[in-house]
């Protein structure tokens, strides 16, 4: 895993006191960005754990795999739908910025979230 101390997620606070502490399992995301942004962190840092244990039982897959020689740059996030705290579903669409193999790319996405057993999980993308 590779050492951080700004969050990768895009905040300007510190990975120990941002996703650091959902990925310790310390806490829960309170909203479905907080959870995408967590899961983000999780790509960067190669944490298929956390991945797996923030994905939908009913889309999860048996096993992560990263691509190799991909880095990820920066994350920005485009819009949101419902997700909050008084939500059991939303929307988080996003462009996470990666290169491989020295050249520059985007992952431009819509993904679903949802509430299982009272957690945010991933569900799909759109």
């Amino acid at each position: 895993m590779p050492v951080v101390s700004t969050c990768p997620c895009g905040h300007d606070t510190p990975y120990a006191a941002c996703c650091g502490p959902l990925h310790r399992g310390e806490a829960t995301a309170t909203t479905a960005e907080q959870l995408m942004r967590s899961r983000y962190t999780a790509f960067v840092m190669h944490d298929a754990a956390y991945l797996q244990q923030t994905w939908s039982l009913t889309t999860r897959p048996a096993r992560m795999d990263f691509p190799p020689g991909r880095e990820w740059t920066g994350l920005e996030i485009v819009g949101t739908t419902g997700g909050s705290a008084f939500h059991s579903e939303g929307t988080v669409e996003f462009r996470a910025h990666y290169t491989a193999a020295g050249r520059p790319g985007v992952q431009t996405e819509n993904s679903t979230f949802a509430r299982e057993a009272g957690r945010w999980v991933y569900v799909a993308a759109l």
